[in-house]
């Protein structure tokens, strides 16, 4: 997996408006993870790494608990998970997780983000399959066999291990991710997690050069922008 994971925009927070909209990705993701496995973070291990990392990330506990507050209650938004995938600058793969309440919108807004960047929008699969859609725990620590051995114990499907520079970092497919983490919690105890999430990881690279690189990150920033999206994964390499 080579550290390929890396690949990912970060959200970093360097503006009051930049830091309101990652408020608003980490509360809609947290309610629609809250309201499919519960609102208790011990019984529902995605909600459990996704508070953990909104945390890092420096979301306010009151955003956090209005969101859990919102999914235990009737009702509330109607979210449903849309992905798009497509072709950026430099014929870059670009895959665009989205949780939005009015799917005709969220098309719309992505094919302009696509269409401003001279890039294009592909149809369901024409990239994701030169991506492994991978579970990724990393955390402190120098002994790769002893974390194969738990995971093997609990019959986890493993991709990979990398041990380098003190961090252990664990790969496996998607639906693997609860039951991966709970053995490694099993084994270990209380860890501190340094990655902790589901990502689309490219299997190769395209190099980005010259005027694509700006109008690469001009599609990044656009995408970013919009309040239904939530991630973006690609396999450009700057």
């Amino acid at each position: 997996m080579g550290r390929a994971f890396q690949n990912r925009k970060e959200s970093m927070a360097k503006t009051a408006a930049a830091k309101t909209k990652v408020y608003s990705k980490y509360g809609r993701e947290i309610y629609v993870v809250a309201k499919q496995g519960g609102t208790d973070p011990a019984g529902n291990l995605s909600l459990r790494g996704l508070i953990e990392r909104a945390k890092k990330d420096q979301v306010p506990s009151h955003v956090i608990d209005k969101a859990l507050d919102k999914a235990s209650g009737v009702g509330g938004e109607d979210f449903s998970p849309a992905r798009y995938e497509g072709f950026g600058p430099g014929n870059c793969m670009v895959i665009v997780d989205c949780l939005t309440d009015n799917p005709n919108r969220t098309f719309g807004d992505v094919r302009a983000c696509f269409n401003k960047a001279k890039s294009k929008l592909g149809t369901p699969g024409s990239v994701s399959h030169m991506f492994d859609h991978c579970a990724i725990l990393a955390f402190a620590g120098d002994d790769e066999e002893a974390t194969l051995e738990a995971l093997m114990e609990a019959d986890v499907d493993v991709t990979d291990i990398e041990n380098e520079e003190g961090r252990i970092t664990v790969f496996a497919p998607h639906t693997e991710y609860a039951k991966a983490k709970q053995a490694l919690l099993d084994a270990f105890g209380e860890l501190d997690f340094e990655v902790d999430e589901i990502q689309f990881v490219p299997q190769t690279v395209t190099p980005i050069e010259g005027d694509d690189v700006a109008m690469f990150e001009k599609l990044l920033d656009t995408l970013n922008d919009l309040d239904d999206v939530q991630n973006v994964f690609h396999n450009a390499e700057l």
